[in-house]
C-alpha cells in the first residue's frame, strides 16, 4: 500500500501521512492538490511524497480526492518550502499559504443534510427552526448562505447548532474550487457567408433593419482588421444592442462562440536592444559575465543613475537567448510600473509582473504561466520568489538593500534576498545584487568573498553626482526665517526650479497630517486603545488612525483628561507638508505619495506617469519617492527632516539614514546638469550627513561595519528576535521570565532581554521581546534553533501560559 505525506494550510508542526486509495496510485505526484479529512474538517493540500512506509503513531486515513491531473507546484518548490520552514522556524503549512494564490487553496464550506431517520414531524421547532426544516426537507441540503437567505437574518449558527442536536440535519465540509476560467463570447460569420457571393444578398435583405446591416459592415470591418470579433467590441463599434445582435443569430447570419480566455494577456517575446551601453556600462557587464563563471552570486554597486538597468537588460537577452526564465525582484510595488514600461521597449508584452495588487483569480493565472513556462520574464515584489519556476536561469534583485525585502508578518519571516539565494542554488542560477547603497551585509561577503563585486562609480552620460547642502533648522529657527516647516533655503531652491520649468522631489517619512494631537492644558495625547502608540491626525479623511492597528478613530475636539478644548496637531506629515506647499506656491501643481493616497491597483502608475509627463511640479511622499525612480525632468530634492532618520532605536538606524538619503538624493538630475539636494536637519554635525554630502558610501560602510564588530552585530552574528504575546500584560511578563530563565544557562550573553519594546502593546496584545545574537556557525544556529523549539512546547504545556503567543524572527531586520 502507498502512503503520501500531505501539507495542510495549517501551522502543524509536522505533516500528515494519508494511505492512498488503490484507484490513485498511479496518477498522484509530489505537488499535486488532494482533498484529505483532518478531525471533522475537509482541506485541500499538497502531496509532498510518496512513499510505502505507514506511520507508526497513528491509524491513517485515506485521502478523498486527487485535485489536478498534473503537479500544481514541482520537486524544487517543495524543497525550498521545506528549507524556508526549517531555516525560518516556522512550519510548511505557512509557507505554503504564503506561496499558493488564495485561489488554488480551495474553500470548505458547510453543508447541512437533511437525516431522513427524523421525518417529517415539525411540530416540536419553533418558527425559525421550523423554516429551515421545511426548506431541508425539499431540498435535501442547504448550505450556511442559503440558510441566512430563507431567515433573512445574518446569525443562523445558534440555530443550526438546534437543529444539529435536535438530529433534523447532519453537517459536513464540503470543498469547492474557487478558481473560475474567464469567458468571453466571439462572434463568427456562418461559413455559408463566406464568400463575395454569397454575401452580397444579404446587404439588401438587411435594407429594411439597418441596425442590423450597420452591425453586420461593422463585423466585416473588425474581422479584417483585428482576425477576431468579440461581442462587447463589436456592441461598442457598431452602437446596436445585444437584440439587434441576436436578431443575426437567429437568421443564421452570424453565430456566438463563447471561449476560455485569460484574465493576463500575454504577448510574444520580441527582443529590441536598440541602445549601447557606455564604456563604463560594458567594463561591468563584463565583469559580471566573468563572476558568474566562477561564483553563484554577483553584487553590482553602482552609484544612482549609472544605467544599472541597462546593464539588467543586457543581461536578461542573454538568459532568453538560452530558454531560461528571468526572475526580476523589486521592493515595493511603486517601482514596477515604471519598469514594466522599460522592460516591455525592449522585450515586447511577454513579461509578467506578481504582486500584492492582482485579482486572486489574475494570480492563478500568472501562476499556471510561470509553471508552464509561458511567462519567460517575471516582474515582481518578494512573494513572486514563491511562484513555481520551471528553468528559473537568472535572479536579478534590484536595490537589494531595501528594507521592504523581508516579510514582518505573517510567516515565513522570510528576507527575499536571502531565500532568492537558496532558491537560485536549487536551479543552479546565477543571482545579482544591484543597489547604488548595498547593505552592510552584502557588501562585506562580498569584501569577504563569499560574493563576487563588481562596482559602477560612475554616472551615465558622465552627468555630475547631485550637490547637497544642509540646511541648519536649529539656525533657522533662531533667526526666525522658518515658514511653516521649510528653510528659506529650501523655499529659495523650490522657487529657482519653478521658474526654471524643473519639477521638484520632497521626503518626509511621516504620512498623515500630524503624527499627534496635544492638549496644550495638560499635556494629554489620544492613543489607541488596542495600541499603546498615540493616533496619527489625518486631515483629508478628518480623523485619527492607528498605523499599528489599522483602527480610526473620530477627530477629537475636546480632552478627554481635562476637558479643554486646546488640541493642537503636532509635528508634521506628508498631509501637512502638501497643504502647507499649496499655500507657498499656490501656481504650483502639488501631489502626495503615500500609502493613503494610492490605493487602487493602478494608482503608483498613474501617480508616476503623471510626474513623467510633467503634470506634477512637486511631488511629496514617503519612501515610495526614493527607491529607485528614474524621473528627467527632477532637478531638486529635500529632505524635510533629516533628524527622525537619525533618532529611532535600533543598529542599523545610520545604515538605513544613510540610504535612504542617498538613494532619494539620487532622483535629482539624471539627464541634463548637476541635480540639488536639500537635507533640513538640527544635528547637522552628525557624521552620517557628513557621508551623505560626499555620496561616500564606503566611509559609512567602514565606519558601521567597526561599531557592528565591536558589538557583535551582523554580519558578525545572526540575530534571532522572539516576541512574546499575551492578552495580560501579567502573564506575557512570567512567561517571558521564564523563558529567559530557560534559555539564560544554554545562551549566556548571547541572550539580550526579556524586555519590552518601544511600542509594548499592539492589536490589544502585550509584547515581550528578547535577542538572540549567534555566531555565523550553521551548527550552533541549528542547535539553537531546536532548543527553542523545545523549550517554546515545554512553556505551552504550562497551563497559565497556554494561550501565550511566541514568533520567532530569524535575521529579523
Amino acid at each position: 500500500m502507498k502512503f503520501a505525506d500531505v501539507i495542510l494550510p495549517l501551522a502543524l508542526p509536522r505533516n500528515y501521512t494519508y494511505a492512498v486509495p488503490p484507484d490513485m496510485e498511479n496518477a498522484i505526484q509530489p505537488g499535486s492538490r488532494v482533498a484529505v479529512p483532518l478531525g471533522n474538517k475537509k482541506y485541500a493540500g499538497i502531496v509532498k511524497s510518496v512513499h510505502d512506509q505507514a506511520p507508526g503513531a497513528y491509524k491513517t486515513k485515506a485521502i478523498h480526492d486527487l485535485l489536478d491531473k498534473e503537479p500544481v507546484v514541482y520537486p524544487t518548490q517543495l524543497a525550498f518550502w521545506e528549507w524556508m520552514a526549517q531555516y525560518y522556524m516556522c512550519n510548511e503549512g505557512d509557507v505554503l499559504n504564503a506561496a499558493l494564490p488564495a485561489h488554488l487553496k480551495l474553500s470548505s464550506e458547510t453543508v447541512l443534510l437533511f437525516n431522513d431517520a427524523f421525518g417529517d414531524d415539525f411540530t416540536m421547532l419553533d418558527e425559525y427552526e421550523y423554516l429551515v426544516a421545511e426548506a431541508l426537507h425539499i431540498r435535501q441540503e442547504l448550505r450556511i448562505g442559503e440558510v441566512q437567505q430563507i431567515l433573512d437574518r445574518p446569525d443562523v449558527y445558534s440555530i443550526i447548532k438546534k437543529l444539529i442536536e435536535k438530529k433534523v440535519c447532519l453537517v459536513y465540509e464540503e470543498l469547492k474550487e474557487v478558481y473560475k476560467e474567464k469567458t468571453e463570447k466571439f462572434i463568427l460569420l456562418n461559413p455559408a457567408y463566406e464568400t463575395d457571393e454569397a454575401i452580397a444578398p444579404l446587404f439588401d435583405e438587411l435594407a429594411r433593419a439597418p441596425k442590423q446591416l450597420e452591425l453586420l459592415l461593422a463585423y466585416l470591418h473588425l474581422i479584417k482588421t483585428q482576425g477576431e470579433v468579440a461581442q462587447s467590441e463589436l456592441l461598442k463599434k457598431s452602437g446596436a444592442s445585444a437584440a439587434q445582435l441576436k436578431g443575426l443569430v437567429d437568421k443564421e447570419i452570424l453565430q456566438v462562440d463563447q471561449r476560455i480566455v485569460g484574465r493576463v494577456r500575454m504577448g510574444k517575446v520580441d527582443v529590441q536592444i536598440k541602445f549601447d551601453l557606455s564604456p563604463a556600462q560594458e567594463t561591468a557587464l563584463a565583469a559580471i559575465r566573468e563572476c558568474f563563471t566562477e561564483k553563484q552570486v554577483t553584487l553590482l554597486h553602482g552609484v544612482t543613475s549609472s544605467g544599472k538597468t541597462e546593464i539588467y537588460v543586457k543581461l536578461i537577452e542573454e538568459y532568453l537567448g538560452s530558454g531560461k526564465q528571468v526572475l526580476y525582484l523589486l521592493p515595493e510595488i511603486a517601482l514596477t510600473a515604471q519598469i514594466i514600461r522599460r522592460l516591455q521597449k525592449h522585450f515586447g508584452t511577454q513579461i509578467g509582473i506578481y504582486h500584492s495588487r492582482f485579482s486572486n483569480n489574475e494570480r492563478v493565472e500568472i501562476w499556471n504561466k510561470v509553471k508552464s513556462g509561458e511567462i519567460r520574464i517575471l516582474l515582481g515584489a518578494r512573494s513572486s520568489l514563491l511562484l513555481p519556476f520551471r528553468d528559473l536561469g537568472l535572479i536579478i534583485l534590484d536595490e537589494e538593500h531595501d528594507g521592504s525585502f523581508k516579510q514582518q508578518d505573517p510567516a515565513p519571516r522570510y528576507h527575499a534576498r536571502d531565500a532568492a539565494i537558496y532558491y537560485a542554488g536549487l536551479f543552479k542560477a546565477k543571482i545579482l545584487l544591484g543597489s547604488a547603497t548595498p547593505s552592510l551585509e552584502s557588501y562585506y561577503n562580498a569584501k569577504q568573498g563569499k560574493y563576487a563585486l563588481v562596482e559602477l562609480q560612475e554616472r551615465y552620460g558622465g552627468i555630475a553626482m547631485p550637490a547637497i547642502e544642509i540646511a541648519d533648522l536649529k539656525k533657522e529657527m533662531a533667526m526666525k526665517e522658518m515658514v511653516h516647516n521649510f528653510t528659506s533655503v529650501l523655499r529659495g531652491h523650490i522657487t529657482q526650479s519653478l521658474e526654471a520649468g524643473k519639477q521638484v522631489i520632497l521626503f518626509q517619512n511621516r504620512r498623515g497630517y500630524a503624527p499627534f494631537l496635544l492638549c496644550t492644558t495638560c499635556g494629554w495625547i489620544p492613543n489607541c486603545k488596542q495600541c499603546d502608540v498615540s493616533l496619527t491626525y489625518h486631515k483629508h479623511q478628518d480623523n485619527m488612525h492607528c498605523h499599528y492597528c489599522g483602527t480610526r478613530y473620530p477627530y477629537v475636539y475636546t480632552c478627554a483628561a481635562c476637558g479643554s478644548q486646546t488640541l493642537v496637531p503636532k509635528n508634521f506629515g506628508t498631509e501637512k507638508i502638501e497643504e502647507d506647499l499649496q499655500e507657498l506656491f499656490p501656481q504650483a501643481r502639488i501631489a502626495r505619495m503615500d500609502m493613503d493616497s494610492i490605493r487602487s491597483k493602478d494608482g503608483h502608475n498613474r501617480m508616476i506617469q503623471s510626474l513623467e509627463q510633467g503634470e506634477i511640479d512637486i511631488l511629496v511622499g514617503t519612501q515610495m519617492v526614493v527607491k529607485g525612480l528614474d524621473f528627467q525632468n527632477v532637478n531638486l530634492v529635500g529632505v524635510i527632516s533629516a533628524d527622525s532618520l537619525l533618532s529611532y532605536p535600533d543598529f542599523r538606524v545610520n545604515e538605513r539614514a544613510f540610504q535612504l538619503m542617498e538613494q532619494v538624493s539620487g532622483r535629482s538630475g539624471r539627464r541634463d546638469g548637476q541635480g540639488k539636494v536639500i537635507i533640513q536637519a538640527s544635528n547637522t554635525r552628525h557624521h552620517i550627513l557628513q557621508f551623505v554630502t560626499e555620496h561616500n558610501y564606503k566611509a559609512m560602510y567602514e565606519a558601521e561595519i567597526t561599531e557592528r564588530e565591536q558589538f557583535g552585530y551582523p554580519p558578525f552574528s545572526r540575530i534571532i528576535k522572539l516576541t512574546i504575546r499575551h492578552k495580560k500584560q501579567k502573564t506575557v511578563d512570567e512567561a517571558a521570565l521564564v523563558l529567559g530563565n530557560w534559555l539564560r544557562p544554554h545562551l549566556g550573553a548571547q541572550l539580550v532581554g526579556p524586555a519590552a519594546p518601544l511600542v509594548s502593546r499592539v492589536r490589544g496584545f502585550y509584547l515581550q521581546e528578547m535577542l538572540i545574537k549567534l555566531p555565523r556557525d550553521s551548527r550552533r544556529i541549528a542547535q539553537v534553533k531546536n532548543m527553542l523549539k523545545e523549550f517554546f512546547g515545554q512553556l505551552t504545556i504550562e497551563k497559565q501560559f497556554r494561550s501565550v503567543v511566541i514568533t520567532p524572527d530569524v535575521d529579523c531586520v
